[in-house]
């Protein structure tokens, strides 16, 4: 979505080229005007994020022409083939050199002429509300059906709930609150969302269950409801979600068992559990069945058990995480025959025993970080001199007091690294 600013738009082009065949008219062509609601609309809307700057002043003209960075137009053509330009996205909040939005003072609230925005696509707002409390506005269930984007990203004064205010957003394809005070349950009515591509609702205080009717968003590719206190069982709908490629459920407090139904979905590329309450039922063994996983991660649940024979199928995974889960038994020699492209594996903080598998100097030429700590790991480590030099410190290996380094690993590094066992 361009801003009319840019002149190299061909749209700019295409009303150039009217305005020169034009040239001996007595009456050229001129470009269309925003309206005068939506100009002032705008206005009202960068006052109430930074009363301090004079928007008026600064940008007198056609704002659609004339705009701060961050706040676009399009040109739209009814069935008469009428012209007209509209205010599509308002991008406010500064992020950087290259993405100098409108600023927010430390008073910025939220206006309710946005609802006066009739062709709004997207709304995005970055470290706005940072210092004054501001209430999610119930006007924000009359916002544009046209919206397809609502961005909130680390805005820890915005507080309320989603409750009737998202369910008329039919169109909403991305729906983003990251590191605010946005609390309460996800409002059922988010099944109705049919268009939607992502739900990121990571870092705020969410809580109570899941609704089953995310099951119904066919077109859903990611969700992400990490760090929140939503609790309960994962209900076995996230697993009729086709496009799903990106689930993470981290440090929740979700319980029971890991829905088997997941294993339908084969899109999936990331999948993080980590840090709920999930107990007693061991890895599960339908992970293997999941050939497309690049990433899982289970880490600090109760999971016990051994770690399972399901690495055969897996040769794609580059992340796994199975940190303090209670693990018992042994390595599984296959975790170094299949896992050729892993770079990462957390195996620490269980009650491992045995051998460090000889098959895992199999994978010197990928593993960037290798955590063993605390186990009961015994035996010689299976990796030269060379690949422990490369690894460094992300070399875990403390807290096993029956594994054998050769003094030729230890002696390595001119910095004075050393395994500390």
């Amino acid at each position: 979505m361009a801003s009319l600013s840019s002149i190299s738009s061909p749209l700019f082009i295409f009303f150039l080229f009217i305005s020169l065949s034009h040239s001996d008219s007595d009456s050229p062509i001129q470009d269309p005007q925003l309206s005068s609601l939506e100009q002032e609309s705008v206005y009202q809307v960068l006052e109430s994020i930074n009363s301090t700057i004079n928007w008026r002043i600064n940008f007198p003209d056609d704002i659609c022409y004339s705009s701060p960075h961050g706040i676009n137009c399009e040109y739209f053509t009814d069935e008469n083939g009428n012209t007209s330009v509209h205010i599509t996205e308002l991008n406010i909040g500064y992020v950087s050199e290259s993405s100098p939005n409108p600023t927010c003072s430390s008073t910025a609230t939220l206006s309710p002429s946005l609802t006066s925005l009739p062709y709004l696509r997207k709304l995005f707002f970055y470290k706005c509300f940072t210092q004054t409390k501001v209430f999610f506005p119930e006007f924000f269930s009359n916002l544009s059906s046209t919206l397809e984007e609502l961005v909130f990203v680390e805005n820890p004064s915005l507080f309320g709930t989603l409750n009737g205010k998202i369910d008329n957003m039919k169109n909403l394809k991305k729906l983003v609150f990251s590191g605010t005070n946005v609390s309460g349950e996800i409002p059922d009515g988010v099944g109705e969302l049919g268009e939607i591509e992502q739900i990121t609702l990571t870092r705020n205080e969410f809580r109570g269950k899941i609704p089953v009717s995310l099951g119904k968003l066919k077109k859903l590719k990611v969700l992400d409801l990490s760090f929140n206190k939503f609790e309960g069982n994962v209900p076995d709908s996230i697993g009729e979600i086709p496009e799903l490629f990106h689930l993470d459920l981290s440090s929740n407090q979700f319980n029971e068992r890991i829905p088997k139904s997941l294993v339908k979905l084969q899109r999936l590329e990331f999948l993080d559990l980590s840090y709920n309450r999930f107990a007693n039922y061991g890895i599960p063994l339908f992970l293997g069945e999941m050939q497309g996983l690049k990433e899982v991660y289970l880490s600090g649940n109760s999971l016990g058990g051994p770690i399972p024979e399901i690495w055969k199928k897996l040769g794609g995974i580059s992340g796994i995480g199975l940190s303090g889960l209670g693990l018992v038994g042994k390595i599984p020699s296959s975790m170094g025959v299949y896992l050729r492209n892993v770079n990462y594996i957390s195996l620490d903080n269980n009650k491992l025993e045995g051998n460090v598998p000889e098959e895992f100097g199999l994978l010197e030429s990928v593993l960037n970080e290798l955590n063993l700590e605390n186990n009961m790991l015994s035996g010689r480590l299976p990796f030269s001199a060379n690949f422990s030099a490369k690894i460094g410190r992300k070399l875990k290996l403390a807290g096993n007091s029956k594994l054998c380094v050769d003094e030729e690993v230890l002696s390595f590094d001119d910095k004075g690294f050393q395994f500390e066992l």
